[in-house]
């Protein structure tokens, strides 16, 4: 076992969590409380789901009820980072439209089984994967819309379509949501060695096919995330996703 579940693996976690939140209080950076809300609930959520996943594995039903649970879950953060009015709803289009595809490809061809110890974890990677950068880019985009107004405007009045003139601002900045999944795929293994090969070597799998697991999960999500970018910067254009 990597790490025993005991008193002191929950000490240190305590103590990592409050130092966190201690590191970012004395920075200013405002984010203390959601850091130690955020440590908590993935403490509660962790051990419910723990707990759960025995049951949802044993059939088809729960198990699909449970993607579709953190489908929902996913889409309502990623839509509440991105915006207060009622538009945050649209972030269930490029989740989906990165997410969907894949996992149906996957699972028609037989790569991944209809099981839950199989599907389970895939489904997350990849729907986790699509909500952060559904996240970045729908807040860097809306933030650059908003910062550089005046461009917009200007080029509509040159002749611009809206959306075009809404496209050539926000694209640059939105296009950094597949930076940290790009020098994650650049730099595995000389940098870090991922969860999932980590994972596969202590569950006795050969090198090789931890290898194998794990770049199918980075190519995998970057198909993933670029899908889900490209369907932030077309919402955002059209003005279906925005800001009050």
């Amino acid at each position: 076992m990597l790490l025993p579940v005991s008193v002191t693996l929950g000490v240190v976690l305590a103590v990592l969590l409050v130092l966190a939140a201690a590191v970012a209080a004395s920075a200013s950076l405002g984010r203390s409380r959601e850091i130690l809300v955020a440590g908590v609930r993935a403490a509660a959520q962790l051990a419910a789901v723990s707990l759960l996943i025995g049951w949802v594995v044993r059939s088809v039903a729960p198990l699909l009820g449970f993607v579709v649970l953190m489908f929902a879950v996913a889409v309502w953060t990623a839509g509440r980072r991105i915006t207060g009015n009622r538009t945050w709803r649209w972030a269930a289009v490029p989740i989906g439209a990165g997410v969907l595809p894949v996992v149906g490809a996957l699972l028609l061809t037989g790569l991944v089984p209809v099981r839950g110890m199989a599907l389970i974890p895939v489904a997350g990677i990849l729907i986790g994967g699509a909500l952060t950068a559904t996240v970045l880019s729908g807040r860097r985009a809306l933030d650059e819309l908003a910062a550089r107004r005046g461009e917009v405007e200007a080029g509509m009045a040159l002749g611009l379509p809206d959306r075009d003139a809404r496209l050539e601002i926000v694209r640059p900045a939105a296009s950094d949501a597949l930076l940290p999944g790009l020098d994650q795929t650049r730099t595995v293994g000389l940098v870090t060695l991922p969860g999932a090969f980590v994972g596969m070597l202590l569950g006795g799998a050969s090198p090789v096919e931890a290898g194998a697991v794990q770049l199918f999960v980075l190519v995998a999500l970057m198909a993933v995330q670029v899908v889900a970018v490209a369907t932030v910067l077309e919402l955002v254009a059209r003005g279906l996703l925005y800001r009050d």
